[in-house]
């Protein structure tokens, strides 16, 4: 009997899952400035958040883009001030995972840590604006379904994707400590 993964477009995520969205390119050196604006940082609620999400690279971006879409950027994609906001924004906002070539180191776990899978892909920059992706956790793949190119990642480390199929580092925290009171 053959295993059928599911493809979510959607926010749900779980061991084993196919993500798969629309791709929105942006550039090198995306900082958490560039991610969510300093201006909108005294609230920390992820719906406020989510309506200024990549605001000051693309105006218009949160109108264009769709829930279960995709990021694809350059080098170094998060650099800048170590804030939280920056994958809480782009997770609330539907994005449901980000790809680069090389992120920066606490944008990679502050991601982690929120629940938003991010993915390690040299060749990013040949995948185009409006191309759709397929990212198969487990596989270690990306398939740019427009191009029909597949590529191979390195697949994120169990304890990472626990993190993600959990919906972020507390809601891991919680569903560890309910099972430990049921043990």
């Amino acid at each position: 009997m053959a295993i059928i993964a599911k493809i979510f477009t959607g926010s749900l995520r779980h061991k084993g899952c196919i993500l798969q969205g629309k791709v929105w390119k942006f550039g090198d050196n995306i900082d958490t400035d560039l991610i969510i604006a300093a201006r909108y940082l005294n609230t920390s609620e992820p719906s406020e958040l989510a309506k200024h999400v990549m605001e000051d690279a693309d105006p218009e971006f949160t109108k264009k883009m769709q829930e279960g879409d995709i990021i694809v950027a350059g080098e170094n994609f998060g650099c800048g001030s170590s804030r939280e906001h920056a994958p809480i924004a782009l997770k609330a906002a539907g994005i449901n995972a980000v790809i680069a070539p090389t992120f920066a180191r606490i944008f990679y776990r502050n991601a982690f840590n929120m629940g938003l899978p991010i993915f390690e892909l040299k060749e990013a920059d040949e995948i185009n604006e409006g191309d759709t992706v397929r990212i198969d956790m487990d596989a270690g793949e990306i398939i740019n379904v427009t191009q029909a190119k597949t590529y191979k990642f390195t697949p994120i480390p169990e304890f990472m994707q626990e993190l993600v199929d959990a919906g972020g580092l507390i809601n891991f925290a919680k569903k560890e400590i309910a099972a430990g009171a049921h043990a």
